[in-house]
């Protein structure tokens, strides 16, 4: 006989370690058969366990991992001081640990068993009052599904007599269980198995599934499922019809483009108007959407401008190029214009030297030059003060009828306090009575 117990627990180990179960909202009812292991507890009782059948089980599932049910079950006992004949019946609460194929669960109830010698067993019905007791349980148990209607089911309980008039013990089921039913968890009238949205009151229409804000699109597909919008824009609305769903739109009440985020760009610039700082001015993003300030309107914008209050040239980093051309005349033979005595009119000669000089300043906006006027030392020193004078005033006014601006020109009288040659000599004194740009002329570049 312990042979015989002994293989039919090898058995059911085995089978506990090769498959598993579900008694979920998609099957809700489950009905089990199968053995039960008695093992009672006691000091006048020896150790042993006791094979019977059958056990038999109704549940139903609730909901979040509870399912309620009744248990009956039949054994015999051997390790009593007498044979007893063993049964039991039990209302039962169950809770899931976990989904899935494996799937523990804990247990309690409340029933009555019956211990009873065999022969008052056979002849007097399952449950007489006075061989009945009540009885507290409680246990661990885990389903194994084998597809998904049938599961191994295996547990193990303690049931405490709680009259007195029977036994503790422990009983241990073994059993095969069938799921069957079709659930309906949230009761919306679509069935769990065919319920996309199984925990949420629906719509048949929408398998199962709400659509909260009514736009035709169920929630399980909608964006926005509490603002009804369009199936184009997976149902979110789009409040400035720019296609942009105002979701995704940053400015959702003013019309833009996808580029820009559902902003618009009123510039053109590539930085849209909710961070654009000069909307209606094309600038850098870099920028905040603004031009660079160019002060002097070079096109070198003053954060590159070298010389960012006078105009340059992009080759030269916002400064003026060097009037090398200018230079260079001022620097030669042919920048003098000789007078005679007490003279300061200009011949044809001096006014081609001057038309060249005028032609530089053009080509040069940024130069400015100092008109030099000298005298020989005929006379007396004052009076050759002021005929130096009218010599570079002479020059001075030419220049300004020519368009030069008068701001790029001044005069400085030296009399003849810087002759040239030999002034006791007509040809040194005729070199001295002159006005030039020479070598210690200024050239200002602003």
């Amino acid at each position: 006989m312990n042979t015989h117990k002994t293989l039919l627990i090898t058995i059911a180990l085995i089978v506990f370690s090769l498959f598993t179960n579900a008694q979920t909202s998609k099957n809700p009812w489950a009905i089990s058969v199968g053995i039960d292991l008695i093992n009672v507890q006691g000091g006048d009782v020896e150790t042993g366990l006791n094979f019977g059948a059958p056990a038999l089980s109704l549940s139903r599932y609730l909901g979040a991992g509870f399912s309620l049910g009744a248990q009956y079950s039949l054994n015999n006992v051997k390790n009593t001081p007498e044979d007893l004949g063993y049964s039991s019946v039990d209302g039962i609460i169950k809770y899931n640990l976990s989904d899935g194929k494996i799937l523990p669960y804990l247990f309690a109830g409340y029933g009555f068993s019956r211990f009873e010698p065999t022969s008052a067993f056979d002849s007097e019905g399952s449950f007489p009052s006075k061989e009945t007791s009540r009885t507290g349980l409680g246990g661990i148990g885990v389903n194994f599904d084998l597809n998904d209607k049938l599961a191994v089911n295996v547990s193990t309980s303690f049931r405490s007599d709680i009259e007195g008039d029977g036994y503790n013990h422990l009983q241990h089921i073994v059993g095969l269980s069938y799921s069957f039913g079709s659930g309906d968890a949230d009761k919306d009238g679509v069935p769990d198995e065919k319920d996309l949205c199984p925990d949420v009151p629906g719509l048949k229409e929408f398998d199962g599934c709400p659509d909260t804000d009514g736009d035709g699109i169920p929630d399980n597909k909608d964006r926005c499922p509490e603002e009804a919008g369009s199936e184009a824009l997976q149902g979110c609305p789009d409040a400035d019809g720019d296609n942009i769903a105002d979701i995704d739109d940053l400015c959702p009440n003013i019309a833009g483009t996808a580029v820009m985020n559902g902003c618009p760009d009123s510039d053109g610039d590539g930085v849209a108007d909710n961070e654009d700082r000069c909307q209606k001015t094309a600038g850098e993003k870099a920028n905040g959407g603004c031009p660079w300030t160019d002060s002097d309107g070079d096109g070198v914008p003053d954060k590159d401008d070298e010389c960012p209050e006078v105009a340059g040239t992009v080759a030269n980093n916002g400064c003026p190029d060097e009037p090398i051309e200018l230079i260079n005349f001022i620097n030669s033979e042919n920048n003098t214009i000789l007078f005679s005595a007490n003279g300061n009119k200009l011949d044809s000669n001096d006014k081609v030297i001057l038309d060249i000089i005028k032609d530089l300043l053009d080509k040069y906006q940024s130069a400015n030059i100092i008109i030099e006027g000298h005298a020989s030392s005929d006379g007396s020193e004052t009076y050759n003060m002021r005929l130096s004078e009218k010599r570079a005033t002479s020059v001075k006014t030419y220049l300004e009828s020519k368009g030069i601006n008068s701001d790029r020109l001044s005069t400085k009288s030296y009399g003849e306090t810087n002759l040239l040659g030999d002034n006791k000599t007509a040809r040194g004194r005729s070199q001295s009575r002159r006005v030039n740009i020479n070598r210690s002329a200024k050239v200002i570049i602003n």
